[in-house]
């Protein structure tokens, strides 16, 4: 009877494991789609910047 015992509480400790991994999947998961959400909001706060048109004389060239 006692390995019949073990084998159970092997069981329920894998069971109990498992489950701890998929909350802390799910956990991670949504604070992954949070930071997302908070860089899109970030990202549309940034101004828009003019395009830039490359004109002779407006870049110094050093290389030597």
């Amino acid at each position: 009877m006692d390995m019949m015992s073990s084998i159970a509480s092997m069981a329920s400790s894998m069971q109990s494991a498992s489950v701890a991994q998929a909350y802390s999947t799910a956990l991670t998961k949504k604070a992954m789609d949070a930071e997302e959400l908070a860089a899109q909001e970030l990202l549309q706060m940034l101004p828009q910047q003019p395009a830039m048109s490359v004109a002779k004389g407006q870049f110094i060239d050093v290389y030597a």
